[in-house]
């Protein structure tokens, strides 16, 4: 479990192909801060990448590996990945930790899209647009994890939901390196998923 507060953005280092192409193999340079300086990066341990949930299968001082299969390269933005790019990152939540943004599974729903960023006041408003299968689980008010970020949502009208990024989550984020038309991870609140499951048992 994570809260979708990052504490760092690492960069990809090296991308091995792995199962005739279809898998791979990430090796990801952590942030010089207190954070990851610190951390202990056991193997077998979660970090969310981006909002991913994967397992360290190598680490050392200032960098860990993870394995990724075809079915989350092809359900999250890990097959754009290339060298250089920046990665949210978060160790997981360990009991007695403050929980400051809310509870964040690193299971990817799918797949939104950034339709524009436009300066608002000391912020910048942000509007992104979803897959029809996701749309009914975001609220206004409610919490969304972009790219594993913790974020409100603004306001919804259809397809399309607006969220604001003040100027300290941009410097502390990969939301600086987002243009309109790039894809982000997107996981909707765990609350919303169940709520729904229950009403398609008790509509049906």
């Amino acid at each position: 479990m994570f809260t979708g507060l990052i504490t760092g953005v690492g960069t990809v280092q090296d991308i091995t192909p792995l199962g005739n192409g279809l898998d791979a193999r990430f090796t990801i340079a952590t942030p010089d801060n207190e954070t990851w300086r610190n951390a202990e990066k056991k193997l077998g341990a979660s970090i969310a990448c981006s909002g991913v949930c994967l397992t360290v299968i190598e680490a050392g001082s200032d960098w860990f590996s993870v394995e990724v299969s075809a079915e989350t390269l092809s359900k999250t933005t890990l097959a754009s990945w290339r060298k250089g790019a920046q990665i949210n990152l978060e160790g997981s939540l360990r009991l007695g930790d403050e929980l400051g943004g809310h509870l964040v599974s690193g299971h990817v729903d799918g797949l939104a899209s950034v339709v524009s960023a436009t300066p608002e006041n000391g912020s910048t408003r942000w509007l992104f647009e979803l897959p029809p299968e996701l749309a009914p689980f975001v609220a206004p008010k409610g919490s969304i994890a972009i790219n594993g970020v913790s974020l409100t949502v603004n306001e919804v009208d259809g397809l399309r939901f607006g969220i604001n990024i003040i100027p300290h989550t941009a410097e502390h984020t990969n939301f600086a390196s987002l243009r309109a038309g790039d894809s982000v991870n997107v996981e909707i609140d765990m609350l919303a998923r169940y709520l729904a499951r229950q009403l398609s048992f008790k509509n049906s």
